[in-house]
């Protein structure tokens, strides 16, 4: 939607945001001439502006001097960020022959595409480079969520199915009607997407609400919300939780009634927490040895979860981007699930959106035809996603670099990213590096040069979404919840020569021979789903609406017995002793008791950071006045290395060296330190990153439900100069 004043020539826009992190906020972009001049925030129904700091600066995103304006070519070495402008029709030609030539001798699997998925928009995502690629006669295709693929993972063995609201499980309003709030992991004041929550949090606890933090930093939330902050090692949550259920099981105080009649194998469950299966009682003592939780707060806290009706585990994903953070979140699930505390209605079947998808062609990808579904497949991701011929994301250095003499499905020879940042938000950037440099062709659609596209052949000028049209479906995911389909309005004209990515792959279809993509525009195409779906809402909306009632009255549950599986037979087929049929406790890689902690003694913890979507922003000078990029460490890991708040330090181990001021802190635990993700990477000549890039320290191996591991790692500091 547009207004027009009569009174001035400026006019406002009406979209979405389109950033990454989920919040999906209402923009009114202020107009004149054809530039933007302000954007505004809109109010929600309490009044309260949903935009955050991100999107007050996306103007300056929009107008950086540092946009990528043309196609680029590259003339130097891969990394060395020297390249050439180039028009479109060399770019175009160039990409499509190496496609062709690439399809030609080594086949359709050796071509990768990687777009990042936590984009709610339908146009310019992954349908239209799926589409054009399969059209093309298929590709390797990733799979595996980079913000909480042990989530999934843990839901779909448990429940059958993720939750509809994913992040911490709750709606803002259920916060304001709890007396006992535990936030695990969880840092809404700087991770909240889209929501009123951190208002919520705020009235709750004025209602009287008690708030208690479980993390290894006093975060943000932790300082404006709780009453009790309760540091916990990393990676050792399901141990300090597990602790708590036992209390639980031995004081009675479980949902006996809810137990019988909504789960499956408590009974396995209870043996295993209680000692009987492997002789070890998961008692609040032994958990204290392990995740430095004293055990009288373990199980003071466990009384108290249990004991209040209306108490909220707010789980966040955090916590499972470690080595088996699958069994973090299986644990959580079994936590509330004992307790009654479930909302069963989340993971029931939903009945399909009223017919929103993009009129693009979907031929079947040739790639994945014949292949076997993945060993450790979750049956509710579906055949594709679960198809042995993908690759995890987390993966992707590993195939390139072993290919089928490593057991990967094919020998991967060109790469196509988009909307991501492949290289700076992977684990372990040195043998991404290496990876990268291996390839024939590295293809990267993007609006800055960042440090996946400094080691790109070519890199195409993507617009921003304020520079295109767009649509986004129902959405009641995460904390964000809408009714109906919304309409992105275009509110200026593309800068320079910057297309959206509807249009590159459209230029790329005739390029390549596919007949049947869509030519239209995406002004056009919005339209034309609008209209498909408004008149098939008329029709159907009744029907769906008896549906999901029955649906929600007495969930079926995809899980092998109907109910909550605290003994998952899914996990059971899968028959690997590190995917236990029950959830339990299993030490990470790169914990404290690992001889490598003799060399490096600290564990590094990679959190968001408020100024940052990931690695967007970071390059916004408004945004960098407001926080500096360095690494959190307590006062008395600081003081026995001799350093002090603001020196730079060297932070390293086998994978890589960064350097970056020290913020030392009693906000964080003794033994751990923290490094926000989404520092821009920058090596020196001899590697050495200075922009604070954490994953030039973390490892790329994943766990084996496919968990990300970027909070396990080891780490020393050292003052520079020592």
């Amino acid at each position: 939607m547009t207004e027009k004043h009569p009174d001035y020539k400026d006019k406002i826009v009406h979209t979405v945001c389109n950033s990454h992190c989920g919040g999906t906020c209402d923009f009114k972009v202020h107009v004149r001439e054809g530039k933007i001049i302000r954007i505004e925030s809109v109010p929600e129904e309490n009044g309260r502006p949903s935009m955050c700091l991100r999107g007050h600066a996306y103007r300056q995103r929009v107008y950086s001097p540092d946009r990528l304006l043309h196609p680029q070519k590259r003339t130097g070495p891969r990394g060395s960020g020297e390249f050439t402008r180039i028009s479109w029709d060399e770019a175009l030609d160039t990409i499509a022959d190496e496609m062709k030539r690439i399809k030609t001798v080594y086949g359709n699997a050796s071509l990768l595409h990687f777009c990042s998925m936590c984009d709610p928009h339908l146009l310019h995502h992954v349908l239209a480079f799926h589409s054009l690629l399969c059209s093309f006669g298929g590709y390797t295709a990733p799979w595996g969520y980079i913000s909480c693929e042990a989530y999934a993972f843990a839901k779909g063995v448990t429940f059958g199915k993720s939750s509809k609201l994913r992040y911490s499980g709750h709606t803002p309003e259920e916060y304001l009607e709890s007396r006992l709030i535990i936030m695990w992991g969880w840092n809404p004041a700087t991770t909240e997407m889209g929501s009123n929550m951190s208002l919520s949090l705020a009235r709750a606890r004025e209602k009287g609400a008690r708030i208690i933090a479980v993390d290894p930093r006093h975060t943000d939330s932790a300082a404006a919300f709780s009453d009790e902050w309760i540091p916990i090692k990393p990676g050792t949550d399901a141990a300090v939780m597990l602790a708590m259920v036992y209390v639980i099981i031995k004081e009675n105080l479980q949902d006996q009634h809810f137990i019988d009649r909504y789960t499956a194998g408590f009974d396995k469950f209870k043996d295993y927490v209680l000692g009987l299966e492997d002789g070890v009682a998961k008692t609040p003592q032994w958990a204290e040895a392990i995740g430095g939780v004293q055990a009288a707060t373990i199980a003071d806290l466990a009384r108290d979860y249990a004991c209040e009706k209306s108490a909220i585990l707010g789980s966040s994903f955090g916590p499972g981007r470690s080595a088996f953070g699958e069994e973090y979140h299986r644990v959580a699930a079994a936590l509330e699930a004992i307790t009654g505390k479930v909302k069963r209605e989340q993971y029931a079947p939903t009945v399909k959106d009223f017919g929103l998808l993009p009129p693009f062609p979907f031929p079947p990808n040739k790639v994945e035809e014949g292949a076997p579904p993945r060993w450790n497949a979750v049956p509710s991701r579906g055949p594709s996603v679960n198809s042995s011929a993908r690759v995890n994301v987390s993966s992707l250095t590993d195939a390139i670099l072993k290919g089928k003499a490593g057991g990967y499905p094919a020998d991967y020879k060109f790469m196509w990213l988009s909307n991501n940042n492949y290289l700076n938000q992977l684990g372990n950037i040195n043998k991404a590096i290496e990876a990268f440099n291996k390839l024939e062709f590295i293809l990267v659609t993007e609006q800055f040069m960042t440090a996946t596209a400094r080691f790109a052949d070519i890199v195409l000028p993507v617009c921003t979404f304020l520079e295109r049209w767009d649509i986004m479906p129902a959405m009641d995911v995460f904390s964000t919840k809408r009714s109906d389909f919304t309409i992105l309005n275009k509110a200026i004209e593309p800068l320079g020569e910057s297309k959206s990515q509807l249009e590159i792959c459209q230029a790329l279809a005739l390029k390549l021979g596919i007949a049947g993509y869509p030519d239209q525009t995406d002004e056009e195409l919005v339209r034309q789903m609008v209209a498909i779906a408004s008149e098939t809402k008329k029709s159907k909306s009744e029907e769906a609406s008896k549906k999901e009632a029955s649906i929600s009255q007495e969930p079926q549950l995809r899980t092998p017995s109907g109910k909550i599986e605290l003994s998952s037979g899914i996990a059971e087929k899968m028959n690997h002793p590190q995917i236990p049929a029950v959830p339990k406790y299993i030490e990470t890689w790169e914990s404290l008791n690992d001889p490598l902690a003799d060399k490096y003694p600290l564990q590094l913890i990679t959190p968001h950071f408020k100024r940052r979507a990931h690695s967007q922003f970071d390059n916004l000078p408004w945004l960098r006045e407001l926080q500096v990029q360095a690494i959190s460490i307590n006062s008395r890991d600081a003081e026995a290395r001799g350093i002090q708040a603001d020196d730079m330090v060297r932070v390293f181990n086998d994978r890589g060296e960064v350097r970056i001021p020290a913020r030392v802190t009693e906000r964080i635990m003794p033994g751990v330190v923290a490094v926000p993700q989404g520092g821009w990477y920058s090596p020196d000549e001899n590697g050495i990153d200075y922009g604070g890039s954490a994953n030039v320290l973390t490892s790329n191996v994943i766990s084996p439900g496919g968990s990300f591991v970027s909070n396990t790692a080891l780490v020393q500091i050292e003052k520079v100069g020592k």
